[in-house]
């Protein structure tokens, strides 16, 4: 007679997708609860309920890449995160850190409920194991990804106009939008840079537009430089294009910086290419202190050129000492080639003092 043994629980949930899409939680009253019905129903029923602290969460696919997200000291990620405490530290393990063949599939949203209101919304990966401080644990299945963007969208715009904590919980819900494998996660971040939208938002959607979402976001990037009326936002835009790894990056950042309309704006956009380096940086740089119009724009695009590694810089800031015609643009190419302490720039300065009648 053949036995047929029970097969563990725990074995059954590594075999189903369930498994993969849940957590490591410790030191929780965990319940699990179906969010089939709609996940902004059980999360009001749940909140409307809940006026002593607890955690709710749930999973949803993420992007591809290598986007690690638990707690960190210094620049070593730990192998867990403490949710509770002024001070959420990692949590040590002493098992070395594990090598992994692909990036994490899932990500795990959670929102700390207390007073039947949200007070934080913070995001993870499957490695980290969480520690809920003893606080019970809300565990959504069944959560529709575009469901999960609708609600964390309610807190990135509801939470515009209030303090603080509001804009820290909406920084929180765009970031978790932005690492949402799903196409409304696109179509919520385009949304949120509308012209009608307040600036804080934009710049806040830029910046993830820039980050995580590839070449759809950095095409939004591009029309939000033609198009957004602010000069704040756009500077930020040029900042979020340094963030993507689109190769048009680079060359939409130069065009910023002969183009723009706001000095300030093009500016930035130089000491952003210098950052960059390469033959391409170097050339726009030296182009707007050739022809921008600007004097302010000049003189950043000299301090532009001192960011450059120095075989590429020192050479270019002294051919603008000797030859620019603007004497507030050759001044400054000196003073940050007396700031360079390298062997070309003291070469020069002799050349020039010896020049100099007596």
């Amino acid at each position: 007679m053949k036995v047929i043994r029970s097969i563990p629980a725990v074995l059954v949930l590594m075999c189903s997708g369930t498994y993969a899409q849940q957590p490591r939680i410790v030191n929780a009253n965990v319940q699990t609860r179906s969010a089939a019905g709609g996940l902004e129903r059980e999360f009001r029923s749940l909140l409307s309920g809940q006026a002593e602290p607890a955690w709710l969460g749930y999973g949803a696919p993420m992007i591809p890449g290598e986007h690690n997200m638990c707690c960190y000291e210094s620049a070593h990620c730990c192998s867990g995160c403490q949710l509770e405490g002024k001070q959420s530290g990692g949590i040590q393990s002493g098992k070395g850190e594990r090598v992994r063949l692909e990036g994490p599939r899932y990500l795990f949203v959670l929102l700390r409920l207390e007073q039947k209101r949200v007070e934080k919304i913070r995001t993870f990966t499957e490695d980290c194991e969480l520690d809920a401080g003893g606080l019970p644990f809300f565990w959504l299945t069944d959560v529709r990804p575009s469901e999960s963007i609708a609600l964390l969208s309610s807190f990135a715009t509801a939470a515009e106009g209030d303090a603080k904590e509001g804009r820290r919980l909406a920084d929180s819900a765009v970031a978790a939008i932005a690492f949402h494998n799903d196409a409304a996660a696109d179509r919520a971040l385009e949304g949120f840079i509308a012209a009608t939208q307040p600036e804080s938002l934009r710049e806040r959607a830029s910046f993830w537009l820039g980050n995580a979402r590839g070449r759809r976001g950095y095409e939004v990037l591009r029309r939000m430089l033609r198009e957004d009326p602010s000069p704040k936002v756009r500077e930020k835009v040029v900042f979020a294009l340094t963030q993507s790894r689109e190769p048009e990056a680079v060359a939409a950042i130069i065009e910023t910086a002969r183009n723009d309309a706001s000095a300030h704006v093009r500016g930035q956009a130089l000491f952003w290419l210098a950052q960059k380096a390469g033959a391409k940086a170097a050339d726009a740089i030296t182009d707007a202190i050739d022809r921008d119009p600007e004097t302010e724009v000049k003189k950043k695009a000299v301090f532009a050129l001192s960011q450059l590694p120095a075989d590429e810089g020192v050479p270019k800031l002294i051919q603008v000492a000797r030859s620019n015609r603007n004497p507030e643009v050759r001044k400054q190419a000196i003073f940050w080639l007396g700031q360079s302490r390298d062997p070309r720039a003291l070469a020069f300065f002799e050349e020039v003092l010896l020049r100099s009648p007596r």
